[in-house]
């Protein structure tokens, strides 16, 4: 019997944040004085009084707010923003906390998961045989609007680190005392500190900040994992994980994705990845200068001596050898990043380079009788090899489907073919195949194309470079029939690339993921597609840009549709088919908590594994301390075994029905307002901060695929962080209610009851319409509109606050509840408790871009990039 969990205790969150608050306060009292401190106290104390509903504090607040001095700009700023963050700290450590352990550890959830489904009537041979075709494959990418500085991230950990250790029983007073001190040195530190970045990051600096957190965290967090998955296999079916297991990977877009980032170039990519091979290089090394601390002994088997020869101390005399081969990687890779020849000595070049004499060392220990050494540090260091490879992460290469059109373009008119742009499908495919079943080289070997086809044939040629096992998917964006695909085949195939890398059609828009069926079908219908494939294929799901195409309801269904379709296309034609979802953190991009997310896909969908991306500060929120990781990868596992074991409910035909429906009119009614209104644009460009976060310092991408242009030429992410900082959240609920009312007065309101009660897809997404809606707030939405909006354009707020407040009762009504988040009561107050503090940064912004769009003054502008961090930070996103 899985065992009843206990009620979540919040006291220990709540006396952390208290804590960090009053140390807060004491460091800004000791930097600003006691009179800045007294300023920023009555400041929290009218935003609560007004939050209450005091028409008087409200005013007061604003007054307050509008007089403050340049110079108190920042600092006022500055003091929510940062007990936004140490409240952040103190709730992620909360999760990982000894206070609830028994609620929401790694080693629980698999415990009572495994536990149920054996409940269920799932036999051990079925759950052995889930977690060993289990495979999570997480895709780490830069964030365009990714707001924390790598430096605070370490201070922030470290502050996290500090909470860990004061939990902590038998502590002296001076221990105590010494770990009150640390925490205040590292406020002080953040304080005294500078919240941004000067210049924005280069691709390879957002690389060696993914490596940053490979090596801080998922290094240690991937064997605790699989110790702890281990444990929970020995307890529910007797049986262990077998060594060489590898359920979980990595993969990086950063460095590679150069879909709209004119700085991700050929040589960026091939820097990173040779980057990436150094870092692994460097944290093998470490391991192995740790086992050589500790594999002293001398008993050991033939096998093994007749590796070491006559060594005294034989497993010291393998691990020399490793030792050697890593040091000469190392410099050898160095040698490559400053442009000199690799040199002539041995380098890692395959993980079976490391397997085969750590194994070698593994079986010795265990046929010796020492398995208690044998299952230690060493069965890690084999874990991470398996899991890690020799390349840390393997990398993605993503761009643009018409950069590729370019290229066949410029190839084919310089060949006198004529223009492959002007040429129908039909005969763009016919071509294409007739050169990928030809021997002789297509390209002209003196010939010069544009520099940005050149750029392409460079990627390719770095493609082309790499040693197997380097690269993960070839993922074409925009990707609107099979053309598209086997123009990337034909391009790798130019260039040389013998190792078969997955090429990913990436289906974006409604159209798109309407179309996809037909574009799959017509790529295995064709013999030599299917012999180049192998009977496995690789499909990204795009999130955002469907959402901001057509509204989340009509998208979402959109994309379940289109992953039913594809399963029963590639069953047909026997191929195995992996499902890459490109979501983002937040609701507008497909965000859900990862288990109700991964529960609500199609019947089959997760049957090859999960891969999906994982973005910004949503890393750092999952995967940012080691405890947050394993936590995230035992979650992750759970939600994969329930799904292909017990199978989720496939919607019935009423329901497919209802959604139909709604799709289509909530599509109308957010198109509607975002493509017809024809004064939309321009209030989008007054109402939020959208102009300012383009200034801002933050990804090495640009906020919009190319200069000028309206909502569509605007990235998805800055487009949903934008509506984020007033507050109305636009793109996670616009269309949603309006259909849903609709369909209610055309009868079905019962059966979207049963729908929201019965199918984990509409529940999760009416779950996460109640998110929205809590986190939006009429009041603030209205005074930035006040403030920056012209009059003449004032009445499209009023019409969307309306709107808002009439889908936020049909909402409630489908779900049963009486207010937003009944069923999530701490979340509904930890909400309240943030908006305290997210309150005046909303006012200040909205103050100081009113200022600033008047007269640009170098104050005003630092202390919006302030506000903009600190409602991030209120709302637990940005994009």
């Amino acid at each position: 019997m899985s065992e009843s969990l206990p009620q979540p205790d919040y006291t220990g969150l709540r006396s952390n944040v208290s804590d960090l608050g009053r140390i807060l306060g004491d460091t800004v009292a000791a930097a600003e004085g006691d009179e800045f401190l007294a300023l920023i106290e009555r400041v929290r104390g009218l935003s609560k009084g007004a939050r209450e509903g005091s028409a008087e504090d409200r005013a007061e607040l604003l007054d307050q707010l509008r007089v403050l001095d340049n110079d108190q700009l920042v600092p006022v700023a500055r003091a929510f923003a940062q007990f936004l963050n140490l409240a952040n700290i103190a709730d992620q450590h909360h999760l990982v906390s000894r206070a609830m352990d028994p609620l929401l550890s790694a080693s629980r959830n698999l415990n009572n998961s495994l536990g149920e489904l054996r409940e269920e009537g799932a036999s051990v041979a079925e759950i052995e045989q889930a977690i060993a075709e289990l495979k999570i494959e997480l895709v780490l990418t830069a964030h365009p609007t990714e707001i924390t500085r790598r430096t605070l991230i370490h201070k922030h950990s470290e502050i996290g680190a500090c909470l860990g250790k004061l939990e902590l029983g038998g502590l002296t007073s001076r221990e105590e005392s010494q770990l009150q001190s640390r925490l205040r040195e590292v406020v002080a530190q953040i304080w005294y500190g500078d919240d941004f970045r000067r210049e924005r990051p280069t691709p390879v600096d957002e690389a060696k900040w993914g490596f940053a957190v490979v090596e801080e965290s998922l290094w240690r967090a991937v064997p605790e994992f699989l110790r702890r998955l281990d444990d929970a296999l020995a307890q529910h079916c007797n049986s262990h994980l077998p060594l060489e297991a590898a359920p979980v990977n990595f993969v990086s877009w950063m460095g590679g994705d150069r879909d709209g980032n004119p700085n991700v170039t050929a040589e960026v990519t091939r820097e990173v990845m040779l980057l990436s091979r150094w870092q692994a290089a460097d944290l093998y090394l470490g391991d192995i200068n740790q086992l050589l601390e500790e594999l002293s002994m001398t008993r050991c088997n033939a096998a093994l001596r007749s590796l070491a020869g006559d060594a005294h101390e034989p497993y010291r005399a393998i691990l020399r050898e490793i030792r050697k081969l890593l040091r000469n990687t190392i410099a050898s890779i160095e040698q490559q990043l400053v442009g000199e020849p690799a040199g002539e000595a041995e380098v890692l070049q395959s993980e079976q380079q490391l397997w085969q004499p750590l194994l070698a060392c593994h079986q010795s220990l265990t046929e010796c009788g020492m398995e208690i050494i044998a299952g230690g540090r060493l069965l890690d260091v084999l874990r991470r090899i398996r899991c890690f490879g020799v390349h840390l992460v393997r990398h993605d290469i993503r761009q643009d489907s018409a950069r590729h059109t370019e290229a066949m373009s410029e190839i084919t008119r310089c060949l006198g073919l004529g223009d492959y742009a002007d040429w129908d499908e039909e005969t763009r495919r016919a071509f294409l195949l007739r050169e990928l079943g030809n021997r002789r080289p297509l390209i002209p070997r003196h010939w010069q194309p544009s520099a940005e086809v050149q750029e392409v044939l460079d990627t390719c040629a770095v493609a082309a470079e790499q040693p197997r096992g380097a690269l993960g998917a070839y993922v074409i964006s925009m990707a609107r029939q099979a053309s598209d695909v086997l123009a990337v085949h034909l391009l790798l195939q130019e260039a040389g690339v013998s190792d078969t890398v997955p090429v990913a059609p990436l289906f974006e828009t409604l159209d798109d993921l309407s179309r996809a069926k037909d574009v799959v079908s017509d790529l295995l219908q064709n013999h030599w597609y299917r012999g180049q494939i192998a009977g496995q294929l690789m499909v990204m799901i795009g999130y955002s840009d469907s959402a901001k195409d057509a509204g989340v309801l009509a998208a979402s269904w959109a994309q379940y549709r289109a992953q039913e379709q594809l399963l029963e296309v590639c069953s047909g034609h026997n191929v195995e088919l992996t499902l890459f979802h490109g979501r983002g953190g937040t609701i507008g991009r497909g965000g859900a908590p990862a288990r109700e997310a991964l529960l609500s896909q199609p019947p089959g969908s997760l049957k090859n594994g999960l891969r999906v991306t994982e973005q910004g500060e949503m890393i750092r929120t999952k995967l940012g301390w080691t405890s947050l990781a394993v936590k995230t990868l035992a979650l992750y596992t759970v939600a994969i075994c329930r799904a292909n074991l017990r199978t989720p409910p496939a919607p019935k035909d009423s329901w497919r029905e209802v959604m139909d429906e709604l799709a289509e009119n909530s599509c109308r009614a957010y198109r509607e307002i975002v493509r017809e209104e024809p004064e939309f644009v321009p209030y989008f460009r007054h109402a939020t901060p959208e102009q300012e976060l383009a200034k801002l310092p933050l990804g090495s991408r640009p906020a919009r695929r190319k200069g000028g242009g309206g909502i569509e030429s605007l990235r998805a992410i800055p487009w949903i962080f934008a509506w984020s900082q007033n507050r109305l959240m636009l793109p996670a609920w616009l269309g949603a209610g309006a259909a849903l009312a609709l369909a209610q007065d055309n009868g079905r309101e019962q059966l979207m009851t049963e729908m929201a009660e019965k199918w984990p897809f509409f529940a999760t997404r009416m779950s996460m319409l109640e998110m929205v809606y809590a986190k939006a707030d009429l009041g603030l939405s209205a005074y930035y509109d006040e403030t920056l909006v012209p009059a003449q354009l004032r009445f499209i707020g009023e019409q969307l606050r309306a709107q808002l407040t009439a889908d936020i009762a049909t909402v409630l009504g489908i779900n049963g509840h009486r207010e937003l988040l009944s069923d999530q009561p701490w979340t509904a107050e930890s909400i309240r408790l943030r908006n305290i503090y997210t309150d005046p940064l909303n006012f200040l912004q909205a103050e100081l871009l009113k200022r600033n769009r008047e007269m640009e003054e170098p104050d005003a502008e630092r202390a919006i990039m302030v506000t903009i961090a600190g409602i991030a930070a209120g709302m637990r996103n940005t994009g």
